[in-house]
């Protein structure tokens, strides 16, 4: 994968306060998704797109603040390409 996987909100999904968070929020999203997406590809031990799916989910909500974790819902579909990047090689 040429480029660090990057989260980005909804805007029209967030309320007032997390419109204002809304930059340093994606930020940290993003910062704990690059952190699992680098721990799993240099672990790549031949498991499948759905199971590093999980690990990639998992992974990233151990890195956020636990508060923060529960209510980070990615689209699936964008974290399984992420995924399928890790298992190809790319």
């Amino acid at each position: 994968m040429s480029e660090e996987p990057q989260v980005t909100l909804d805007s029209h999904s967030l309320n007032p306060v997390e419109e204002k968070l809304r930059g340093p929020l994606e930020e940290q999203l993003t910062s704990a998704l690059q952190a699992a997406t680098d721990k799993i590809r240099h672990g790549y031990d031949g498991e499948s797109v759905d199971e590093v799916t999980e690990q990639l989910l998992d992974g990233t909500r151990s890195g956020l603040h636990p508060d923060i974790a529960a209510g980070f819902h990615p689209d699936h579909a964008q974290l399984r390409r992420v995924a399928e990047a890790i298992v190809t090689g790319h």
